[in-house]
């Protein structure tokens, strides 16, 4: 693993674990620590053994409490457009499954992180929300567009319009939480989750990933055709052998990640 300024970077077996690592700012997000996120998370991505990716924040007020308002308040458009968004694609295009363990806030940046991963897990404290309304400027990392297709229209105009932020608890009901947690347990429920998705066969993970994410990017035919073609492929993989003999022989099926 390559060393970094901003993040903590540690690997439990077929669990990686990146860590925002900037907690006297809360974890805000500046360019180096976004450039810094997608350098780490590919790297984990290229690694064959890794079966599940954990992103968390550094102590327990903030997963990531927005971007760096400092970093950016003297910006032009193109320092914006230069300065390091195309990380976010980077980010976006992560093949491993992510789980986000939020807690604390996830405001502006640090909400849109945590839609970027695909399961997302909140401790009590967690507190969501998208304030750039209140400081001129709009979600630019994809906060309209998840949140939208998520909660749909009239929520995500209240939260984008106010500002306000809104608990992991209300979230949960709403879809966008996958479960809410006791806070000193946010880390221990993300690691049985993530190593329960780590051992499922390697090809199939990130096919069913793949397959689930053109949802929302593709017609629905689109994505039928896609899901279709992900199920044939995988009667080509030994894991799918196995599985289906383990089913049968009553056993723990072995998935290899071939």
């Amino acid at each position: 693993m390559a060393e970094y300024t901003s993040i903590l970077v540690e690997r439990e077996e077929k669990v990686g674990i990146v860590t925002l690592n900037r907690p006297r700012e809360l974890n805000a997000l500046n360019f180096q620590l976004v450039n810094e996120l997608a350098d780490a998370l590919e790297e984990f991505d290229r690694d064959e053994a890794i079966g599940c990716i954990i992103l968390t924040g550094s102590g327990e007020k903030a997963f990531a409490a927005g971007a760096d308002i400092k970093e950016m308040a003297d910006k032009s458009p193109i320092d914006m457009m230069l300065g390091g968004f195309e990380s976010w694609g980077r980010i976006r295009k992560i093949h491993t499954p992510m789980i986000a363990a939020v807690n604390g806030y996830a405001l502006g940046g640090g909400c849109e992180l945590a839609m970027h991963c695909d399961i997302i897990l909140a401790s009590e404290n967690a507190r969501f929300g998208q304030p750039e309304i209140l400081i001129g400027v709009i979600p630019g990392a994809g906060g309209t567009q998840r949140l939208a297709r998520t909660l749909g229209k009239y929520r995500t105009m209240e939260i984008v319009l106010t500002g306000s932020p809104i608990n992991a608890k209300e979230l949960e009901s709403l879809g966008l939480v996958n479960h809410v947690v006791p806070q000193g347990e946010l880390m221990n429920e993300a690691r049985k989750l993530a190593n329960k998705i780590a051992g499922q066969a390697p090809i199939a993970v990130r096919m069913a990933k793949e397959a689930v994410l053109s949802a929302f990017e593709t017609s629905l035919e689109e994505g039928l055709d896609l899901e279709r073609k992900n199920f044939f492929l995988l009667f080509a993989t030994e894991d799918m052998r196995e599985g289906m003999r383990a089913f049968i022989e009553k056993r723990q099926a072995h998935f290899q990640g071939k």
